[in-house]
């Protein structure tokens, strides 16, 4: 099973790839992503498929809420409960 750390650096390489167009912009763990503008809406839903295929894991709807995925910490944080869960 992968660690937290593990899916803080692949969520965090995913949100650098996909979202970020200016390629100085720092990012990183506890950066603030919905409410800080970097995700939107529809690249949530993204977001939120990306780390369900990587992982294997189904987030309920009422899971996959803006605070939930807001920084990469807590996303990875949502994932390894499911994780844990499933195993």
């Amino acid at each position: 099973m992968a660690t937290t750390d593990e899916i803080r650096d692949i969520v965090l390489k995913y949100v650098k790839d996909e979202y970020l167009e200016d390629e100085d912009q720092e990012v990183g763990y506890e950066t603030p992503l919905i409410s800080g503008g970097i995700v939107d809406s529809f690249s949530m839903v993204s977001l939120k498929r990306f780390v369900e295929n990587k992982y294997k894991v189904q987030i309920p709807e009422d899971k996959a809420t803006p605070e939930a995925f807001d920084t990469v910490t807590r996303i990875a944080a949502l994932v390894q409960a499911f994780l844990e869960k499933k195993a």
